[in-house]
C-alpha cells in the first residue's frame, strides 16, 4: 500500500514537473519496439529478470520493450554499442538511462556529457525519439546529476528528471545504495508508463 501511494506521488510530481512546454512524442503503433538502453539500472540489478523496469513497462504498454541494460557499463562503452541494436531492433523509441557507472568511477564528466549527446544523435539520425532519465551522483539522491538537465535542455528529449534520485531515495523501493528493488522497478515502469501517455506517445 505504501509503495503504491508512494508511486502515484512520484508520477503526479513528475507529470507537473514536465509541464506545458514538454517535447510531444509522436503516437507508438501498436506493434512498435522500444529500447530500453543503459547499465544495471535497466539491466534490473537488485531484482529478479521478469521484475526489471523494462519488463513491466512491456506489460504496461503493450508494446514490445527489450531490456539492452549492462550491468557496470560506463558511456563509452555504451556509445560503442548502441548503433548495432538500433539497426538490429528498428526501435520507434529509444529510452536511455546511462552515465550512473561514469559517476562512480569518477570519470571526466565532459566526455560522459560528450558519450551520451552522441547515443542521442545515432537515435535521431534514424528517427527514433528519445527518453532521458536522469542519474543523481552517488551518495546524493536529492536530485539527477545536472549535466542530464544541461542535455536535455539543448537537445529537446524528453526528460524524466527526479525518477531515478526519488526511488533510490525510498528505502522501501529499494535493494541497496544504487539499486532499486522489485517495487522500485515497478515504479519506475509506471511513470515512465505515465511520461510516454501524457507527451503523447501511448
Amino acid at each position: 500500500m505504501k509503495s503504491r501511494f508512494l508511486c502515484g506521488v512520484v508520477i503526479l510530481m513528475l507529470l507537473a514537473a514536465c509541464g506545458s512546454d514538454a517535447p510531444v512524442l509522436s503516437k507508438l503503433s501498436s506493434d512498435a519496439v522500444i529500447l530500453a538502453f543503459g547499465d544495471s539500472l535497466t539491466y534490473g540489478n537488485g531484482a529478479k529478470d521478469d521484475e526489471s523496469y523494462p519488463v513491466v513497462l512491456q506489460q504496461l504498454t503493450g508494446r514490445k520493450v527489450i531490456n539492452a541494460g549492462i550491468s557496470g557499463e560506463v558511456s563509452e562503452s555504451g556509445l560503442n554499442r548502441l548503433p548495432a541494436l538500433l539497426d538490429i531492433h528498428k526501435p520507434q523509441l529509444l529510452i536511455l538511462c546511462h552515465g550512473g557507472n561514469d559517476l562512480l568511477r569518477k570519470k571526466d564528466i565532459n566526455k560522459m556529457e560528450e558519450n551520451i549527446r552522441k547515443m542521442i544523435q545515432l537515435a535521431r539520425a534514424r528517427d527514433i525519439p528519445v527518453v532521458m532519465l536522469g542519474v543523481p551522483k552517488p551518495g546524493l539522491f536529492l536530485s539527477s546529476f545536472e549535466v542530464y538537465e544541461k542535455i536535455a535542455e539543448s537537445t529537446d528529449i524528453v526528460f524524466i528528471e527526479d525518477l531515478i534520485p526519488e526511488v533510490l531515495g525510498d528505502n522501501a523501493l529499494k535493494s541497496d545504495t544504487v539499486h532499486p528493488n522489485k517495487q522500485g522497478y515497478r515504479v519506475m515502469a509506471e511513470t515512465i508508463n505515465s511520461v510516454l501517455t501524457d507527451s503523447g506517445a501511448l
